[in-house]
């Protein structure tokens, strides 16, 4: 079976809108993909705003951006499909929506993007909420990408993704992953570049010196001692981790370069903590992890984590930028073709649910 899906992805890091159009081809269960077209729409301040500000607003004006937000996401599809000749081609268009709650323990979470509204201006098939039936089941909703990682990248034995949020995962017996801690969100806020926004292959902060206290302070979190299956919501960064960098009043280098020790840090604790069930300590078998997400193109930071995977025999390998970029996009894509098909696409074994799940809400015009 064939499925030529586009799929959407806004990150915790605001950076933007990714766009992918993917073909699969399922033949006997295996799954083969081609990114055919990609694109990333950056977001005008006054979106960027709103979008983070959104867990902050009363219920109708939230709900007015759902719906605004909704416009938005059909009308870039529409563009997109124009700018690259897809017009009656596309079969499915997948959204992962923008985070904006997210309470797992209280069952809950929350995506902007209407997709109703979405289906309405496209005309095509809309499956949008791919975390809340996991949620429902009790399990984290997050990560939800290793579903993709299984069925899509065989070659891998854990894959990490740099994003707003930095999370790992791992093959293993069966998959399992968790959210590692905030990463780009804090980075671009504290790289306070007024061109960029943010820290260009981690020039600033391989100028700067690591503070010890302030590195021991970030890593003293009780977020990091708990096992996984975990997740983090993106008020954990600019509510717990920023107001301590902030208080240690460094320079901009100084604390770029503490804040990036500390996600190095944390990525290995986490591929220690994923391996010590399945790797003895006298295994030394070549492992290789994937690395993705806009952190993949902070080449100081890569370098960081590089060096303490080395130690573990791990091979980190960065694959094409358009596979960096648009990752996520891609497994999105994927989660809406098994969603048609009725098939599981959130994992049990990594989110902690009852059991393996169906998630998404499909919306036809």
């Amino acid at each position: 079976m064939q499925y030529k899906v586009i799929g959407l992805m806004s990150g915790s890091s605001l950076d933007g809108l990714d766009i992918a159009y993917v073909h699969f081809e399922e033949t006997g269960g295996r799954w083969n993909f081609e990114i055919r077209e990609t694109d990333c729409i950056p977001y005008f301040p006054d979106l960027r705003e709103k979008l983070a500000g959104a867990n902050r607003l009363p219920a109708r004006e939230y709900l007015l951006l759902h719906t605004d937000f909704g416009h938005y996401l059909g009308t870039a599809v529409n563009n997109f499909i124009e700018k690259n000749g897809l017009e009656y081609q596309v079969q499915l268009v997948a959204s992962h929506g923008h985070t904006s709650f997210h309470v797992p323990e209280k069952k809950m979470t929350a995506q902007l993007g209407d997709g109703s509204v979405i289906a309405a201006i496209t005309g095509i098939h809309t499956i949008t909420d791919f975390r809340n039936t996991d949620v429902a089941l009790g399990g984290q909703g997050a990560p939800v990408v290793p579903i993709g990682e299984k069925l899509l990248f065989g070659e891998y034995d854990l894959f990490l993704n740099i994003g707003g949020i930095a999370n790992i995962s791992a093959k293993l017996p069966s998959p399992a992953g968790f959210d590692v801690c905030p990463a780009n969100r804090i980075l671009n806020l504290l790289a306070k570049d007024p061109d960029k926004g943010y820290d260009e292959d981690g020039r600033l902060a391989s100028k700067g010196s690591v503070q010890d206290q302030l590195l021991y302070e970030l890593n003293q979190f009780d977020y990091y001692k708990l096992h996984f299956p975990k997740s983090l919501s993106n008020d954990f960064g600019l509510k717990e981790i920023l107001p301590v960098i902030e208080k240690a009043n460094l320079s901009r280098e100084d604390a770029l370069r503490t804040y990036t020790e500390h996600i190095a840090v944390q990525i290995d604790l986490a591929a220690d903590s994923l391996l010590s069930n399945v790797r003895g300590e006298e295994t030394t078998a070549s492992l290789k992890l994937l690395a993705t997400g806009g952190g993949a193109h902070n080449l100081f930071l890569l370098e960081r984590v590089r060096t303490l995977m080395m130690r573990k025999n791990i091979e980190l390998v960065v694959p094409t930028n358009e596979l960096v970029d648009y990752k996520e996009a891609l497994i999105i894509a994927l989660m809406g073709a098994l969603r048609w098909r009725e098939e599981e696409n959130v994992l049990s074994s990594v989110t902690g649910s009852s059991r393996n799940s169906i998630n998404g809400a499909i919306w036809s015009s």
